[in-house]
C-alpha cells in the first residue's frame, strides 16, 4: 500500500455561525502550578511552558504559591488603570468611526497584561512595546492628551506628524517607539538588555509581540542572541488567539505552546493566564528577578483573547464567531479583578460605577484639550518646514535650500 505525504493547513475550531470552541486550550486549575525558585535550572521547569500559571479561581479567590499577595489599595489602583485604558480605547474607537482620526487599535481584553507588568517592572527598565500596550504608557506616566494628540498628528504630536496613529513613544517613560513592522522590537530589546549588562547595570528590558509575530525572522534572531549572551530581558508573547484574521495555529500554536519556543535554546518559558492580573504580576516579577541576578532571558506567553477587531480596518465577523469573546474560558480581565476585590470586601458595584463616571469625564476632558492643538481639518497645523528637522545633526546645505524654496512657495 502506497502512502502519500499530506500538507497540513491549520484550521480554527470555529468560524462565523459556529458555536465557539476553546477545547484546544490547555488550562490548569488556579494554584495548581507551583512557583519554583528563581535560580532553578531551566531543564527542571519545562512544565511551566505547558501548564498555565493561574492565581484567581472561578470564584475570584487567590490561590497557590504564585499569589503575590498585593495590598488591596494597590489592586484598586490597578483596576483604575485598567478601566481608564478601556474607556480611552472605547472613546478613540468611536472617534475614528466618526472620521476624526484615521486609524486606531484597541487593547480590549488585554488590559491586565500592560498594567500588571507595569507594576512589576522598575522605572529604569526599558520597554519595547507593541500596539496594544497603551495601558503601559498610561501607567508609566504618559498623559491621555499626549496619546490623543499623536493620533491626531497635531502640533503636540510626540511624533511630529511623522507616524501613523498609535505609534507612540516616550523617552521620559522609557518607552521605545512602537513599530508597524511587527517583531522588530524584539531584537531592539535584546540589544538594549545586552548593553545594560555590559555597563553593569541592574536595569532589564521587556518587549511584547503577538502570537503571529513569533513566525517572523526577527523573533528567532532575538531569542538566539538573548540565549547566547544571557541578556537580561523578558520576552512577552501575547497569545490573543488571532493574528488579524489568522488563527494562532498558523504561527505554530497547535504543536506546542508559544512559551516553549525558547526551550531548545535554554530559555525558560512561563505560560500564564493573561486575564489574571495577579498571575501576570507574579510571573513578571519572577522573570525580572531572575534577569537581574544574571539568570538571563525568560519568555512569558500570556493566554488571552482579543475582544475587539484587530484594528479599525478589520471586521472580525468575517472570520470568527460573533460571540466568541463572551465564551472565552478565562473571562474578562477587568471584570475578574473587580470581582476579586468585591469578594475580598474591598470594592462594591457602587464604587465601580463612581470610578467609571469619573474616568469617562477624564477621557472627555482630555479629548477636548487635545483638539485645541489641532485636528485633521482644523488648525493649528504642524509647520511643514519641520519635515527637514531631526534628519541630520546638522542640516546639510541641499536640505536648507529645499526648505527655503518651500517657504518661498508658501509666500
Amino acid at each position: 500500500m502506497s502512502t502519500k505525504s499530506r500538507l497540513h493547513i491549520p484550521r480554527p475550531t470555529a468560524r462565523p455561525g459556529d458555536k465557539p470552541d476553546f477545547q484546544y486550550l490547555q488550562l490548569s486549575a488556579a494554584g495548581e502550578i507551583e512557583k519554583p525558585p528563581v535560580d532553578v535550572q531551566v531543564r527542571d521547569i519545562d512544565h511551566l511552558s505547558h501548564g498555565l500559571v493561574r492565581v484567581l479561581d472561578d470564584d475570584h479567590k487567590a490561590k497557590g504559591s504564585w499569589n503575590p499577595d498585593i495590598d488591596a489599595s494597590e489592586l484598586q489602583v490597578a483596576l483604575r488603570w485598567m478601566l481608564l485604558t478601556r474607556l480611552f480605547d472605547e472613546r478613540m474607537f468611536q472617534i475614528q468611526r466618526q472620521g476624526r482620526i484615521s486609524f486606531y487599535i484597541q487593547s480590549l481584553g488585554e488590559e491586565a497584561i500592560s498594567i500588571a507588568q507595569g507594576m512589576a517592572l522598575r522605572p529604569g527598565d526599558m520597554c519595547f512595546p507593541h500596539y496594544r500596550n497603551q495601558g503601559l504608557y498610561l501607567y508609566r506616566g504618559v498623559k491621555l492628551v499626549e496619546l490623543m494628540c499623536q493620533c491626531l498628528s497635531n502640533t503636540k504630536d510626540m511624533c511630529k506628524g511623522r507616524q501613523m496613529p498609535i505609534m507612540y513613544h516616550s523617552k521620559n517613560a522609557n518607552m521605545f517607539s512602537i513599530s508597524g513592522n511587527l517583531g522588530t522590537q524584539y531584537p531592539h530589546a535584546v540589544g538594549w538588555a545586552m548593553a545594560s549588562a555590559i555597563k553593569g547595570e541592574d536595569h532589564i528590558a521587556a518587549s511584547w509581540v503577538g502570537d503571529g509575530s513569533t513566525a517572523e525572522a526577527d523573533f528567532h534572531h532575538a531569542i538566539t542572541f538573548a540565549a547566547v549572551y544571557q541578556a537580561p530581558v523578558i520576552l512577552n508573547i501575547v497569545n490573543n488567539q488571532w493574528a488579524i484574521s489568522t488563527f494562532q495555529g498558523t504561527a505554530g500554536g497547535e504543536r506546542r505552546p508559544f512559551a516553549a519556543r525558547g526551550l531548545g535554546l535554554g530559555i525558560p518559558g512561563i505560560r500564564v493566564d493573561g486575564n489574571d492580573l495577579l498571575a501576570i504580576y507574579a510571573a513578571t516579577l519572577w522573570a525580572a528577578d531572575r534577569a537581574r541576578r544574571g539568570g538571563g532571558p525568560t519568555i512569558i506567553e500570556h493566554v488571552t483573547y482579543r475582544g475587539g477587531a484587530h484594528s479599525t480596518s478589520d471586521d472580525p465577523s468575517k472570520y470568527r464567531p460573533k460571540d466568541e469573546w463572551s465564551d472565552f474560558p478565562l473571562g474578562d480581565p477587568l471584570e475578574r479583578l473587580k470581582q476579586h476585590l468585591i469578594a475580598e470586601g474591598h470594592w462594591t458595584e457602587k464604587d465601580h460605577k463612581k470610578l467609571e463616571d469619573e474616568l469617562r469625564a477624564e477621557v472627555t476632558a482630555a479629548w477636548k484639550e487635545a483638539q485645541k492643538h489641532g485636528t485633521m481639518t482644523e488648525g493649528p497645523f504642524i509647520d511643514p518646514a519641520s519635515m527637514f528637522d531631526d534628519v541630520y545633526a546638522e542640516t546639510p546645505p541641499h536640505l536648507e535650500l529645499q526648505r527655503k524654496q518651500m517657504l518661498a512657495l508658501e509666500d
